[in-house]
């Protein structure tokens, strides 16, 4: 085989957004073609930059991958996630995004060609995959939406997943606006707005982030 996976992780590689509804048994033939490798990363190895990259599809299968897009961690990939999309469809990089591996991982590599041909010959995986990117289309939207209001947003985001521990900030309002170089009234509307979105939750002077890749996303 061009590609040779363990079992366990051929059923997750059957239950992620590409492969979701194949059986295990079926997914031998689609992954023993040339294009397909499964690839180690030791802890702390570089997986994509805009400097280091290839035109492929990639599903962790192992591991976890830190997102970072302009020096700021935005997510961590846990095994099944879909990863490299950007590189393979678009003709240039994302020049902002870095894929660097947290532990020692493994992943499925689909080349572009190998993609494209599978794409074209079952029905499944092109619909799995539509699906995949339509849900992602929505979710960026309804994020982008939240932050359309105005600059103080943008800021306060930008300002917790640079200064945030363990997925929280402490901070009095008053010493926020000071750093943000806003109004109080703008502080509490940029709240307002990201709490109406699910983007942050807020406890007196703690404000918490649960899910730094969907706040990361709307910059």
């Amino acid at each position: 085989m061009s590609c040779t996976i363990p079992e366990k992780q051929l059923e997750l590689l059957a239950g992620s957004p590409l492969f979701h509804g194949v059986p295990s048994q079926q997914l031998l033939p689609l992954l023993d073609r040339p294009g397909c490798t499964l690839e180690h990363f030791p802890s702390g190895a570089l997986i994509y930059s805009p400097s280091h990259f290839l035109r492929r599809l990639g599903v962790l299968l192992s591991g976890q991958v830190r997102v970072t897009k302009r020096s700021l961690t935005v997510s961590v990939l846990t095994p099944g996630t879909l990863f490299g999309a950007a590189a393979v469809f678009n003709e240039d990089p994302d020049y902002t995004t870095t894929l660097t591996a947290l532990s020692p991982c493994s992943a499925l590599m689909l080349e572009e060609d190998l993609l494209d041909r599978l794409l074209g010959e079952y029905p499944v995986l092109r619909q799995n995959y539509l699906r995949y990117l339509t849900g992602r289309i929505r979710f960026l939207s309804a994020r982008l939406q939240a932050l359309a209001a105005g600059g103080a947003e943008s800021r306060l985001s930008q300002y917790l997943l640079e200064n945030m521990q363990d997925g929280q900030l402490v901070c009095p309002a008053t010493e926020l606006c000071r750093r943000l170089g806003v109004s109080r009234a703008s502080l509490y509307r940029a709240f307002d707005t990201l709490e109406s979105a699910g983007l942050i939750l807020r406890q007196g002077k703690t404000i918490s982030v649960p899910d730094p890749s969907a706040l990361g996303d709307t910059l």
